[in-house]
C-alpha cells in the first residue's frame, strides 16, 4: 500500500469537512467523469459513505476516446459502486446550436440522469464536481445544476484546484496530476453546430497529437472546417521540423479537417471563451 502524501492543517480540516458534509446527506450519486475534481469528490463519498455512494459516468458523442476506461479504472480504484447512463445532450437543439450557454443544456441533460439514477437507486442527494475556482469563470452549467438541487460540496468547502490536487495524491489518486479534460464540444467554436461528425474529427485528430506526445494541447475546430492547433510554446519548435509537420496536416486532413493551422500564443485552457469577453464588450458599448 503507497504511503499517504501528507495534508498541510487547513487543507486535512477542510477533507474532514467535505467528508462529515457528504456523511450529513446519508446517501449520494456523485457525477462522475473520471478526472480530477470528480475523483476526488467520488473518494471522499466512498470514504464518507460506503456503498451508500454511487458514481455515476454519462457516455456519449462528446466524451473522448480513452476516457470511459479511465473512469472505470479510477472508480475501480476507489471502490465506488459506479453506473454509466447513456448522455442524450446531443438531441436538444440548444446545445446543438452551440451559444455561449452550451453547457447549460448539456449540464441540464446530465443532471436529469444522474437524478433518474439516484431515484431508481434510492440515494438522498446528486453532486457535482465544481470546485471554489470554478465560481468566478464563464459556467452556465452552474446554473443548470443549482435549478435541479444539484449540490457541490467541493465548492462549498472553498476547495481550489490545487488543493484538490493535492488531496488527490495524498488518497494515491492515478489522476492527482491529470491536466484537465473537458468536453469535445469545447473544442468547437462558438456559433458553428456541434455534431457527431466533427466531435468525431476533433477526437481523431488529439488522439493522434496524444500520440506524438504533446502534454497538454487542444484542436479547435473553426469554421470551414479548419482546425487550430494549441500546443504549449516551449512545443511549438517541435512543428519546424518538415516531417512531423507533413504528418499533422495529413492525419487531420484524414480526419477531416480542410485547413490545418498552429496557434503562435500556444496552449491556454478555455480560449475559446475570448470571444465572449470581446462581445460582451462591443454590446456594452453600444448606446
Amino acid at each position: 500500500m503507497n504511503q499517504e502524501f501528507p495534508l498541510p492543517d487547513e487543507l486535512r480540516a477542510k477533507r474532514d469537512r467535505l467528508i462529515e458534509l457528504l456523511r450529513s446527506y446519508g446517501s449520494c450519486a456523485v457525477g462522475f467523469s473520471g478526472g480530477l475534481d470528480s475523483s476526488v469528490l467520488a473518494k471522499a463519498a466512498a470514504v464518507a459513505l460506503g456503498d451508500r455512494a454511487v458514481a455515476v459516468t454519462a457516455v456519449g458523442a462528446s466524451v473522448a476516446s480513452g476516457e470511459l476506461d479511465e473512469a472505470r479504472e479510477v472508480a475501480r480504484q476507489i471502490g465506488i459502486r459506479h453506473e454509466l447512463v447513456e448522455s442524450h445532450e446531443i438531441d436538444d437543439p440548444g446545445y446543438r446550436r452551440n451559444a455561449a450557454d452550451r453547457c447549460y443544456f448539456c449540464k441540464s441533460a446530465l443532471a436529469d440522469e444522474i437524478r433518474a439514477t439516484a431515484e431508481r437507486l434510492g440515494l438522498n442527494v446528486i453532486v457535482d464536481g465544481r470546485n471554489r475556482d470554478d465560481l468566478g469563470d464563464h459556467r452556465p452549467g452552474i446554473r443548470a445544476a443549482n435549478e435541479r438541487n444539484m449540490r457541490g460540496p467541493l465548492a462549498e468547502c472553498g476547495l481550489t484546484k490545487d488543493e484538490l490536487r493535492q488531496l488527490a495524491r495524498h488518497w494515491n489518486l492515478p489522476i492527482w496530476d491529470k491536466p484537465a479534460t473537458p468536453c469535445l464540444s469545447s473544442r468547437i467554436a462558438y456559433g458553428e453546430e456541434v455534431t457527431e461528425e466533427r466531435l468525431a474529427m476533433v477526437d481523431r485528430a488529439e488522439q493522434f497529437l496524444r500520440g506524438l506526445g504533446f502534454r497538454p494541447f487542444r484542436v479547435r475546430y473553426h469554421r470551414g472546417d479548419m482546425a487550430r492547433i494549441e500546443v504549449p510554446a516551449s512545443e511549438l519548435p517541435r512543428f519546424a521540423d518538415e516531417g512531423l509537420r507533413h504528418r499533422v496536416v495529413e492525419h487531420l486532413q484524414r480526419a477531416g479537417f480542410k485547413y490545418v493551422t498552429l496557434d503562435l500564443e500556444g496552449f491556454r485552457s478555455g480560449s475559446m471563451n475570448v470571444i465572449l469577453a470581446a462581445e460582451s464588450l462591443e454590446i456594452s458599448s453600444k448606446p
